[in-house]
């Protein structure tokens, strides 16, 4: 690879969440997931590299593309399917092409998070103007967490899914930082926070932002 190449991220999810799958189904362009599927996040820099990816990850493979974007520093692509084989098969093979390792992508780093507990009602009207996913009571308690690189957040918002009983507000995962936001009692919040940050933490790679 060219000495400029970054593998950014390369995430795996072993089932994709309710809701986490239907805010999915909310902004991608591509072939539409549902819960319980398997799912690979990739990123990378240069971002055209994502092409040749995708189209590397749909032929040899029966993973479907769910997203292909390329925006101003980096690319990103997500691949889904009922079978998990497929998905982590798909994810060796690109691997393979590009001559790395898992643990040669760029590690997580945890930007910010911040709890903020009963939202005020006004606070709420001006976040449910940005959302895709559900809306927020006044009340409830928010999670706010901040990643880099981006497409980790979808990693983390999934986790964070898994381990306690909330509600998904948004997620945004292009760009230098990947934003999640997330609703629900201050108990469960807690633990939505505590599930995406070790989730986060458990990942290897390289230093880097």
């Amino acid at each position: 690879m060219a000495e400029s190449f970054q593998l950014r991220v390369y995430s795996y999810l072993d089932r994709m969440q309710p809701q986490f799958a239907a805010f999915v189904g909310t902004i991608t362009q591509g072939d539409l997931p549902t819960a319980g599927m398997a799912a690979l996040y990739i990123e990378v820099a240069p971002g055209n590299e994502v092409f040749r990816l995708v189209d590397i990850a749909v032929k040899t493979t029966e993973a479907r593309p769910g997203a292909q974007i390329v925006e101003r520093e980096f690319g990103m692509f997500e691949i889904h399917s009922h079978s998990q084989a497929e998905v982590l098969e798909a994810g060796h093979i690109v691997l393979d092409r590009l001559s790395l390792h898992e643990e040669e992508r760029i590690k997580p780093f945890i930007a910010s998070v911040q709890v903020i507990t009963n939202v005020d009602p006004y606070q709420a009207q001006l976040l449910n103007r940005f959302r895709r996913g559900s809306m927020i009571v006044p009340g409830e308690t928010m999670l706010v967490l901040e990643c880099a690189p981006a497409a980790y957040i979808n990693f983390a918002a999934n986790e964070a899914e898994k381990g306690a009983t909330i509600k998904l507000i948004h997620i945004s995962s292009v760009g230098r930082f990947g934003r999640m936001w997330l609703s629900g009692s201050e108990s469960e919040i807690l633990q939505a926070r505590d599930a995406a940050i070790n989730a986060l933490e458990s990942l290897n790679g390289v230093e880097g932002r």
